[in-house]
């Protein structure tokens, strides 16, 4: 389509990244529901236009030389309409630029030859005197007011951006400047109808085509220590696709979290084969968004810090859920809790000394993360 009317490339193809985005709209009521084989969340009639977005690697990798050269001929040339046009061509480039270096620049430690996870990692308490608690919040970016009032929760607290939200780079770089750590919330094909989104991860597909979105995905905004699953019950039981991740983030140099969307997963498995950093989820805080029931979850998350020395929970910017966490917050630190951020907790597998008594890769992981139940891909926040 650009072939014809080269002048007007930058605006035709630098559109096309935020045509999906703005298409798809998880149609869905919110994280907060028990969902187990023909229950699980229903598929959204939008993601119909998204599914051709696992081409996009290519085309956005065409595009971005274009934009930058040709913007800033656009506004004189067209000066009424020539703003219009820039705002919806420009924003990935401009987002990235934001956060990769620039914007980290100033807050991450020195690099030292340090692989990307301890980079990029926020500061934990060396020597911590109480249990240890970590909680990452799900879902984040595609409902903005949402993602915006759970930034606003106090640090640290670790933050997993669906890379197919749109102004995911700004809104992840506002998280990080506010002093919470980032992962990519990599989408991943469930078992059922739920719907991953756009760009997922799917044993279906040529392991080479799960690569290419992957390290899509993985560009969508920088500066952040690993990934977490996205749903993913059926992807993170195939072998082959969990060890092809592992070996990109072994060359990235970043961490996974095996959100234990199916009992059977093999991620942890394959990361700590690769040599992957890794840890599991211990508790969901919102399966159910009632606020007495993400408090009571609260409570059990609490006292398996107290029994094993630390855990890991994962929530979604729910408004409930967030109302519940601005009071448990401060009471449980009262109470000796000390917050962490995701890395402080990570087991690197080979590692003379463990990271922390909460790891993937010892005896009493298993036993330990069974005591949060394992629930079938909860969906989105609706936006």
């Amino acid at each position: 389509m650009t072939e014809p009317a080269r002048p007007q490339a930058p605006e035709t193809p630098a559109a096309a990244p935020d045509a999906p985005r703005k298409e798809w709209t998880p149609d869905l009521a919110g994280s907060g529901d028990t969902i187990t084989g023909a229950d699980a969340s229903r598929e959204s009639q939008p993601q119909a236009a998204a599914a051709t977005r696992p081409p996009e690697p290519a085309a956005t990798a065409a595009a971005k030389p274009d934009p930058q050269p040709t913007v800033p001929k656009a506004a004189p040339a067209k000066p009424a309409e020539a703003p219009a046009a820039a705002a919806k061509a420009e924003p990935a480039p401009q987002q990235l630029a934001a956060i990769q270096p620039p914007a980290p620049d100033a807050i991450r430690p020195p690099a030292d030859g340090k692989p990307a996870w301890q980079r990029y990692a926020m500061p934990a308490p060396v020597a911590p005197k109480g249990p240890r608690i970590a909680i990452v919040i799900d879902d984040m970016g595609v409902n903005k007011p949402q993602t915006a009032a759970a930034i606003g929760l106090p640090s640290p607290i670790t933050f997993a951006f669906l890379p197919y939200a749109q102004d995911v780079a700004g809104q992840a770089a506002k998280a990080r400047a506010a002093g919470h750590e980032l992962i990519v919330h990599m989408p991943m094909q469930p078992q059922g109808p739920a719907d991953p989104g756009p760009g997922a991860l799917n044993p279906a597909l040529p392991v080479a085509e799960n690569v290419k979105r992957l390290k899509h995905n993985l560009e969508a905004f920088g500066a952040y220590v690993g990934i977490n699953n996205h749903m993913g019950s059926r992807a993170t039981e195939d072998t082959p696709l969990m060890a092809a991740v592992m070996a990109e983030l072994k060359a990235r140099g970043l961490m996974f979290l095996d959100s234990r969307t199916t009992a059977k997963s093999v991620g942890s498995k394959a990361a700590i084969s690769a040599g992957i950093p890794n840890v599991q989820r211990d508790v969901f805080l919102d399966h159910e968004i009632d606020e007495r029931k993400i408090a009571a979850q609260l409570d059990r998350l609490e006292a398996i810090a107290r029994r094993h020395g630390a855990a890991i929970a994962i929530g979604h910017p729910h408004p409930e859920t967030l109302k519940v966490l601005n009071r448990w917050l401060p009471a449980a630190q009262a109470r000796g809790i000390v917050f962490v951020p995701l890395t402080a907790l990570v087991a690197v597998p080979g590692a003379s000394e463990p990271a922390g008594p909460r790891t993937a890769s010892d005896e009493a992981a298993p036993a330990r993360a069974e005591e949060g139940p394992v629930f079938a891909d909860g969906p989105a926040v609706k936006e």
